[in-house]
């Protein structure tokens, strides 16, 4: 009861602060407000009182209640893959395609080298080599659903919006690659031997799995989606496939040697949404539904990811030096290695101005990769952690508002009304 409690009063939190940021007129993404919230019912405010079901008090309170922040992610890769119809691909999937590659590894490049540096500066007690690596694989990887949200919320249209969601889902299987190698040269450098199969076949292997998987389950959804002639019902079966599809995602299956056959959620549920927006006749219809149904489970997702965030972090100076190069070092990283591609592909002087802005979120794959980097031991993991934390904290506070910002002097953003005249509008609307 505690949980669910918390869980409702975490909810009603979220939605209370956009209320708070519009009668202020801070003028807001509503997940900057969620994740305030988020902030505030966690363990370090609300949650510290020690009142039961007013605020989560642990951090292992709210881990029980995460595979809500599983299933919303599943969801915000399946709208993803919605942008990947073959129409629009067609004039955005080379570009997109070139675009991702280059700004991801163009910011573990730029972060390796800065933390590198740093590494001889503060010294190897302070900042290990292996974690220094590790790092700047970690950078490549960009928060889809801040993005999402932010283009959803304020509606919009236009060829930087076009060109940014395909390359932020394209970020996941990049960063998935740049991660593996790069985690592999961490673990040959912290005293062990340099494995291909951690390093090349794995990621290879959940890549291509992940794809086969999300192509045969969206296969499989278009076909039972004919049997229905409603879209209610049409509707609940592709949140049936969506929530299976991310249990099924977390299945690994070991070939031995090391070998093993495994999935990432994200990519898994952007292919399914791939197929099914492809194939079904009824996906139009059905994805502007969902939007309406999944809205409260992101609103408990960036509220969740609110609460995660671990203040304490800020009690380190040296996190704090080493999380401020980071948080910049990536920033430009992704600046330049979007700015120089649609320089060179003679892209349009607004989305060569912004879209490296749009990239700066950053959130769970980055704390997905976290997970994995503790096999380097419980001090480099444990480095690595609050590191990430930190920047995440930065990121997801500031980076919604920024890509808010870019799309807005993008001319992609209608300019926004009051709320007297949004009301006006309504009730116009209804007398007709």
């Amino acid at each position: 009861m505690n949980l669910l409690l918390s869980t409702g009063i975490a909810l009603f939190a979220g939605l209370m602060m956009t209320r708070l940021f519009k009668v202020m007129r801070l003028n807001l993404p509503d997940v900057t407000a969620f994740l305030l919230a988020g902030v505030l019912v966690g363990p370090f405010a609300l949650g510290s009182l020690g009142i039961s079901g007013i605020g989560f008090a642990s951090m292992d309170q709210i881990s029980e209640v995460s595979f809500l922040s599983t299933v919303a992610l599943g969801f915000i890769a399946f709208d993803i893959g919605n942008e990947f119809r073959l129409g629009q691909l067609k004039h955005t999937g080379k570009t997109a395609t070139i675009i991702g590659i280059v700004q991801a590894v163009t910011a573990t490049l730029f972060v390796d080298a800065a933390l590198i540096a740093l590494h001889f500066v503060l010294g190897p007690d302070v900042l290990p080599l292996p974690v220094a690596i590790t790092l700047g694989a970690i950078a490549s990887a960009t928060a889809p659903a801040a993005t999402l949200m932010v283009v959803r919320q304020y509606k919009a249209k236009g060829p930087l919006t076009d060109l940014l969601l395909p390359i932020v889902a394209l970020d996941d299987a990049v960063g998935l690659v740049l991660f593996a190698v790069s985690f592999g040269v961490a673990q040959a450098v912290n005293g062990g031997s340099v494995n291909l199969v951690s390093i090349i076949v794995n990621p290879i292997l959940e890549i291509v799995c992940s794809l086969l998987l999300g192509a045969a389950m969206g296969g499989i959804l278009t076909l039972l989606e004919k049997l229905f002639y409603s879209n209610k019902n049409r509707l609940s079966m592709t949140i049936t496939f969506v929530v299976t599809t991310i249990a099924l995602s977390t299945i690994e299956i070991p070939l031995g040697g090391g070998v093993k056959i495994g999935f990432s959620s994200l990519l898994v549920c952007m292919m399914l949404g791939t197929m099914f927006c492809n194939l079904s006749e009824y996906s139009a219809d059905i994805m502007q539904r969902s939007e309406q149904w999944t809205a409260p489970l992101y609103t408990v997702f960036f509220v969740l990811s609110g609460a995660q965030l671990e203040l304490s972090v800020f009690k380190n100076p040296a996190v704090i030096l080493i999380g401020v190069v980071f948080i910049v070092v990536r920033c430009v990283g992704k600046y330049f290695g979007s700015y120089i591609p649609s320089l060179a592909l003679k892209l349009d002087p607004n989305v060569r101005k912004h879209l490296g802005i749009t990239l700066f979120p950053q959130a769970g794959v980055a704390l997905g990769m976290v997970v994995s980097a503790q096999a380097l031991g419980e001090a480099n993991g444990s480095v690595i952690r609050n590191i990430i934390l930190f920047a995440v904290l930065i990121y997801e506070l500031f980076g919604p508002l920024l890509t808010k910002q870019s799309l807005q002097k993008a001319g992609e953003i209608a300019p926004a009304h009051s709320e007297a005249e949004n009301r006006a509008r309504f009730t116009k609307k209804k007398k007709v």
